[in-house]
């Protein structure tokens, strides 16, 4: 559904990809593990089009991304949620929400429908709607960016580190939606530094060292693969 064929990335002089080769199958929960600056940000960015490829290929559904303007992959089905949730903390956490729906904004049933189904899924967003986002606790920012993320009605969704500066209990529930939102047919990038809550759910996963894959598998595989476990898991 979503394959990375020999990507590379530059950041001037420093090669930020170096050859990744990594695909997620359509219903698939795929993560990518590494430390910081190990390209995890890197592939998303380059995957939504906001970087752009040094060389390489990037497919969705068959159909290059490479080239294409973000709006355009975003409307192709490729939507990302950043790292850091980058909200409008002054503006609503409606309208927050409404941005994620801009490729679809003539699409107005569809998107009332969307929200309804987000708001749904976060009650306590439609509770605070109204509020601004900057106001709300570091979860529940966490689901504003979450949510607005499905308003671009993803195909693949790519999570950059949504577990960021939360507290635990609020990171179970986090993966306990992503889950969720996998399950309901969404296909699913997920990065992080928490690896063992991330391979829990995950069908698949990569590991990043430098931008490049230096090791993949599947969840019990990398789960019982002791150089993860030291060097992501701290067992």
């Amino acid at each position: 559904m979503l394959a990375l064929d020999q990507v590379s990335l530059n950041y001037g002089s420093f090669r930020a990809l170096d050859g990744v080769n990594l695909h997620a199958r359509e219903g698939e929960l795929v993560v990518l593990l590494g430390a910081n600056g190990a390209g995890k940000s890197s592939i998303f960015l380059t995957a939504s089009g906001l970087h752009k490829a040094a060389g390489g290929s990037i497919k969705f559904q068959n159909r290059e991304l490479v080239g294409m303007k973000p709006s355009q992959i975003v409307a192709s089905g490729v939507v990302q949620c950043p790292e850091g949730r980058k909200l409008f903390p002054q503006m609503s956490v409606l309208k927050n929400l409404t941005l994620g729906a801009y490729v679809h904004r003539s699409d107005r049933a569809g998107n009332q429908k969307v929200l309804d189904e987000v708001l749904g899924m976060f009650p306590i967003l439609d509770e605070k709607k109204d509020d601004p986002a900057g106001s709300l606790s570091g979860g529940q920012q966490q689901m504003v960016a979450i949510g607005r993320a499905l308003m671009g009605r993803p195909k693949a969704l790519l999570l950059d580190e949504p577990s960021l500066g939360l507290a635990p209990l609020v990171v179970k529930m986090v993966f306990e939606v992503i889950q969720r939102i996998n399950q309901a047919g969404t296909t699913v990038l997920l990065a992080e530094q928490n690896a063992f809550a991330a391979l829990r759910i995950a069908h698949r996963a990569y590991v990043l060292e430098r931008g490049r894959i230096v090791l993949e598998g599947d969840r019990e595989s990398l789960l019982n693969n002791e150089a993860v476990r030291r060097a992501y898991i701290g067992a």
